[in-house]
């Protein structure tokens, strides 16, 4: 009997590279496409004989396609990803966003390949009217003018797309919506490891750590090892058509995630506040219900899995 065989765009990224040694654990077939924009072949190193790498850009559909070949499942997480160029480049983040889920979509139904996995944001909640929030909150772009929503209105036509067309054309389409992911190797542009970075460089006699807003924002963390269990969970249960948020349900105010970090850094801190990027969400906590329901239990809570990362 043969392998499944799954590709992954975008599979030299933190969460990317992280699937595919959970799809090799299962024992399936992996193929990587991806042009290493965020991601690095150092976070497939371990891996690189098992799996094949296809260097493409997802917007390029002609090197797509030969990657698509022999596939019978995709999971789609290329994206431009890292808050900074969500403002300094909307126009790539859109770009890549659009031509990429058509190019995703159309060359799955030109190869016949049924199933496919779409990762989205919780980027698409923006300013929910529920915390925590569950998958069936409105989806939001507040204002078409602000950069940063290049990033989540992307998500929100990957998943407009991905419905409609999964109805037509898949047998099994799932959307998935990770919130805040963490855990060693992670690039910046992502609360922990640019506060794990400032903490590093941080001088005994300067005591100032600087935090965007106020610090009482609030977010929930989750440890890459737990989003993987829940991602699993959706490969296994998931349901044809569903979304799913992965997150956590414990919660944290930013600033109080510096003084946690600070104590296990042995560190003491002045936070100075600088302005909150125009558009940054106050809450971002998920609702974990329905990922519950398919036998999700989280493993790692904040304390134990920044305690895994902090001094690698």
């Amino acid at each position: 009997m043969n392998k499944k065989t799954f590709l992954v765009t975008g599979g030299t990224g933190f969460i990317g590279s992280n699937i595919c040694k959970l799809l090799l654990k299962k024992n399936y077939k992996v193929k990587i496409f991806d042009n290493n924009f965020r991601g690095s072949l150092n976070k497939i190193v371990n891996i690189k004989k098992k799996v094949e790498f296809i260097k493409g850009d997802i917007r390029n559909s002609k090197s797509l396609n030969k990657a698509m070949k022999g596939t019978d499942a995709v999971i789609h997480l290329a994206y431009i990803n890292g808050t900074k160029f969500f403002y300094t480049k909307p126009v790539l983040t859109l770009d890549i966003a659009i031509k990429g889920i058509i190019n995703v979509i159309d060359l799955c139904i030109k190869n016949r390949i049924k199933e496919l996995y779409l990762a989205s944001s919780s980027e698409v909640y923006q300013t929910p009217d529920k915390i925590p929030t569950n998958e069936s909150e409105p989806l939001r772009i507040p204002d078409v003018f602000n950069p940063r929503y290049s990033y989540g209105g992307g998500k929100i036509l990957t998943e407009l797309m991905g419905v409609h067309y999964g109805k037509k054309y898949f047998k099994k389409l799932i959307i998935f919506r990770p919130h805040n992911v963490y855990g060693p190797d992670q690039m910046g542009g992502h609360v922990i490891p640019d506060f794990k970075r400032k903490f590093k460089s941080l001088k005994k006699m300067n005591k100032k750590f600087e935090i965007q807003g106020s610090g009482d924002e609030v977010r929930s963390f989750i440890y890459i090892d737990d989003f993987l269990e829940a991602f699993n969970l959706i490969l296994e249960k998931g349901k044809h058509l569903n979304i799913y948020n992965i997150g956590n349900s414990e919660r944290i105010k930013i600033k109080n995630l510096a003084y946690k970090m600070a104590k296990l850094y042995n560190k003491k801190i002045l936070i100075k506040n600088v302005s909150l990027r125009k558009g940054s969400a106050r809450y971002r906590v998920p609702d974990i219900k329905k990922i519950k329901k398919l036998g999700f239990k989280s493993r790692f809570n904040l304390d134990r899995g920044l305690k895994k990362i902090l001094f690698l």
